[in-house]
């Protein structure tokens, strides 16, 4: 029996074809139960179905508004969050008195829901682009700029201990040593709360937005047409999907240093 190398890397196109069959093994499980009526339409209806949903929402022009605008909230909410986080976790996984200070704070509020905030939200900035930029904010901020405190605080001891040897000081400790060592895996949080930012977006689109994905699935749910719902989560999978290989295929060409062969 061949041993299956734990941690090994896996090439570009193993992993594709890998990726491929589950999705295909999925799309035809979905099918199968449709096909042979083991589930209601209603509650899970045909991929083709789903298609045709789509495609109407395409020629009326409503997804691609729609699709604009979600991308764009996500846009510019995310960089906000992002260019916050980062110097902020940063200072507090390489300075202890800035870590002590800000910590209990960001721990206590970020165990908040940030659907809890969406009333206020809306008191305190209306129903404009503010309102779901703050969201986003909230629902990834705090746990953005933990991630990133923890992901600087692991850089080894030892690289530090040559720099100190060598008389840097602690600006180009900084500069020549943490940030190197510990960006692949800021890279890495900036992929992973990018989705996060995705699921509070659609939440504040659900409750005040003219345009928007997850104004669209509400307005679907409204006449109980499923198959549009179906698809426009479906859409935002494949959003996220596109987007997270992007920035994994950008952090390795970044990043060479921290990259393995294959993917």
């Amino acid at each position: 029996m061949k041993r299956v190398r734990l941690f090994g890397p896996v090439h570009w196109t193993k992993f594709w074809i890998c990726g491929g069959a589950a999705l295909a093994l999925l799309l035809g499980t979905w099918w199968t139960l449709v096909a042979l009526q083991l589930v209601n339409p209603f509650f899970l209806p045909a991929p083709a179905s789903v298609w045709s949903g789509g495609i109407e929402m395409w020629r009326s022009g409503q997804l691609t508004t729609d699709t604009l605008a979600s991308v764009q909230r996500i846009t510019v909410g995310f960089l906000i969050s992002t260019a916050i986080a980062l110097p902020i976790g940063l200072f507090m996984g390489t300075i202890a008195w800035v870590e002590a200070s800000l910590e209990p704070i960001i721990d206590f509020i970020r165990y908040m829901p940030a659907v809890a905030f969406v009333p206020l939200t809306i008191v305190w900035f209306g129903v404009g682009e503010g309102q779901k930029y703050s969201i986003i904010f909230i629902g990834t901020f705090f746990q953005q700029v933990l991630m990133v405190m923890d992901n600087v605080k692991r850089t080894p001891r030892e690289y530090l201990q040559v720099g100190e040897t060598l008389g840097l000081s602690s600006t180009k400790l900084l500069q020549r040593i943490v940030l190197p060592a510990s960006a692949p895996a800021i890279w890495d949080t900036i992929r992973i709360t990018l989705g996060w930012a995705w699921t509070w977006l659609v939440v504040a689109e659900l409750v005040a937005a003219p345009d928007g994905l997850g104004q669209r699935i509400m307005v679907s749910q409204r006449y109980f047409d499923t198959d549009r719902i179906f698809f426009l989560i479906m859409l935002i999978g494949v959003i996220g999907l596109v987007l997270d290989q992007f920035l994994k295929f950008i952090g390795k060409r970044l990043f060479p240093w921290a990259s393995a062969e294959g993917v």
